[in-house]
């Protein structure tokens, strides 16, 4: 059966490809989604795969039917470049930097959101997130302050309006697979990580984060010598871990966090337990709804030429 739409919009992730069909006056008719993300293909993959799962999906009007789309499609790597807009930048102007990839039979035509990248005060790149914090500037009209975006790589964001001043990255996410996996810390892991005592362990671990998060890479073998000296069990260790590094991230970045509370972006466990360590410091949390949020950004940007 097919499915008739004004337009699609795709966030085009490292993992995983996601597609909302939009009717009329905004209305979502269809959500779709593929395993099919940007570490999973070839260049030359990305139009069969976006082909695939819109198969059975039509325009309303005449013509191919339009595609907006964010994320790692559009990376050095993905299907094409859309070259970053330089911070201090309005997102509003995200649509004037996107790039419209080839793409076979004329069915479907695809249009690729540029990241952002920062040059003054160190170089960073975002690809996907700039895309939610115009989400979250349409959502909550008038914010300004930071917002936090946890996940494999943290964003740090100052947003002002629909304006991104400058951002960071902490490489939060990553760092705790690598040690886990890769370190002499594997050596605490052997057992059930996920056990009751993980909660203990991570508000140990993230106590010590927030108290000297300049002491970080002496704090991380603590984690050895727990569980040969204390009898630490790998459940107590993992949440240590975890905690010490959203701690630390925190910590770093607690002079950046005013009065009002912090937007919280990500999947729901791990933007809990980033509201975990902000009260601790002190300071609110607020999650936010990502799929709410992302369905936003795409709207506004295509808003904006239309």
């Amino acid at each position: 059966m097919t499915e008739i739409v004004d337009w699609v919009a795709v966030d085009w992730g490292t993992s995983n490809l996601r597609a909302w069909g939009i009717g009329p006056g905004g209305a979502v008719v269809f959500e779709k989604s593929s395993p099919k993300g940007m570490g999973k293909l070839t260049r030359d993959e990305f139009p069969g795969a976006l082909a695939e799962l819109l198969e059975a999906v039509a325009p309303a009007g005449a013509g191919a039917l339009d595609v907006l789309i964010c994320g790692m499609a559009g990376a050095r790597q993905g299907w094409l470049e859309a070259p970053y807009l330089e911070a201090p930048t309005d997102l509003r102007g995200l649509l004037d930097g996107a790039v419209r990839p080839a793409m076979p039979g004329g069915r479907i035509a695809p249009v690729i959101l540029p990241g952002v990248c920062q040059k003054a005060g160190g170089d960073n790149v975002m690809r996907g997130e700039e895309t939610q914090l115009l989400g979250l500037a349409t959502l909550t009209p008038g914010f300004s302050g930071v917002v936090c975006m946890p996940g494999t790589h943290s964003k740090w964001a100052q947003l002002s309006g629909t304006r991104i001043e400058r951002f960071s990255t902490a490489m939060t996410g990553e760092i705790f697979e690598v040690l886990r996996t890769h370190s002499v810390l594997r050596h605490s892991f052997n057992g059930d990580i996920d056990g009751p005592g993980r909660a203990d362990g991570f508000a140990a671990g993230a106590a010590a984060g927030l108290a000297h998060p300049e002491q970080l890479l002496g704090t991380l073998f603590q984690v050895r010598a727990a569980s040969l000296l204390s009898g630490r069990q790998p459940d107590w260790c993992a949440g240590y871990l975890s905690g010490l590094l959203v701690g630390t991230e925190i910590g770093s970045n607690r002079h950046l966090i005013g009065e009002q509370a912090v937007p919280l972006i990500g999947s729901p466990a791990l933007c809990a337990l980033y509201a975990q360590v902000l009260d601790m410091a002190g300071a609110r949390g607020e999650p936010r709804d990502a799929t709410e949020i992302v369905l936003a950004g795409l709207k506004a940007a295509r808003s904006f030429a239309v």
